[in-house]
């Protein structure tokens, strides 16, 4: 047979029997470790132990230690920006070790999401769906020689199923066994409501660098208060219940809209309502932090 014949030949035949999941896809990592240490070093060299040729991405390693919810809104912030097939492992774990589950999660966006059954994955489920849900089967899927290591699953599980995953070393069939979606643990917490004049919701998280305060509402519901550029908006920000700050500020599309040191109302780069001050910080200033017991009221000013 001539060479070339030949070596279509074989070629056409590694095709037919290669797996499905043969593909490589990025590994994105986000945990609450920091890097003053070599934990995360640690996790990226478990990865490129699987396989040294994956595009190993970091997320954060600067989230609040043991926010579940902060961890989980990183997530939904971050995760539609990367494509298709992208393996997200997220270890913000206070409960390694205990007997909650570990977990893949598929979303019917077609991402991954693995680390523990705690609640991180309740935004990226709302908003994605979840096509299936199945359970780490650490007799197959952990670090060889871990067995007795109880308090570092994110080195030992989570980057090592993760890499596997992303490298098509293994399927997502051969993650674990198949657990029902509405196992699923989620974080209750306050949707965007309208009631009248008024919108109730939550600051999910802070924009940690400039201190604008950011919310759950969304853009769709915003407009339907009829609040145009410039107008004067009401803003009531309360911590369990109890009244925290309110500012009148106008409604713009950038900060240059108002005076240094001004606040306004304006739409952030998820297209959620906001507050800031214009080149200042407004959580420093008025003590305001973020999570799911720190709520808004927003309502067009009267005149």
């Amino acid at each position: 047979m001539h060479a070339r014949a030949l070596f279509a030949a074989l070629f056409l035949g590694a095709a037919l029997v290669a797996p499905a999941f043969a593909a490589k896809n990025a590994l994105v990592l986000q945990t609450d470790f920091g890097t003053a240490d070599g934990a995360v070093s640690a996790m990226r060299g478990v990865a490129y132990g699987v396989d040294a040729s994956l595009t190993v991405a970091d997320l954060t390693h600067e989230i609040p230690d043991y926010d579940i919810w902060v961890g989980g809104y990183r997530l939904f912030q971050t995760a539609n920006y990367w494509p298709e097939g992208t393996v997200f492992v997220s270890v913000i774990d206070p409960g390694v070790g205990t007997e909650r589950k570990s977990v893949v999660l598929k979303t019917k966006a077609g991402r991954y999401f693995v680390g523990p059954n705690n609640g991180q994955f309740t935004l990226i489920a709302e908003r994605d769906g979840v096509a299936e849900l199945r359970e780490i089967d650490e007799s197959v899927n952990r670090l060889a020689g871990s067995g007795e290591s109880y308090t570092f699953h994110g080195r030992d599980v989570y980057a090592y199923v993760g890499a596997r995953l992303a490298s098509g070393a293994i399927s997502y069939q051969q993650v674990g066994p198949l657990l029902p979606s509405e196992s699923l643990i989620k974080i209750p917490y306050q949707k965007a409501v309208r009631n009248g004049d008024t919108i109730r919701g939550i600051i999910p998280v802070l924009d940690i660098k400039y201190g604008n305060i950011w919310t759950n509402v969304p853009k769709a519901l915003f407009a339907e208060l009829g609040i145009g550029l410039h107008d004067k908006v009401q803003v009531r920000i309360l911590h369990k219940g109890k009244e925290v700050n309110k500012v009148m500020a106008p409604f713009e599309h950038t900060f240059g809209g108002v005076a240094k040191g001004k606040p306004l109302v304006y739409l952030n780069s998820l297209l959620d309502v906001a507050v800031a001050i214009s080149q200042g910080n407004y959580a420093a200033k008025y003590k305001i932090d973020s999570g799911v017991d720190w709520e808004v009221e927003i309502s067009k000013a009267r005149k």
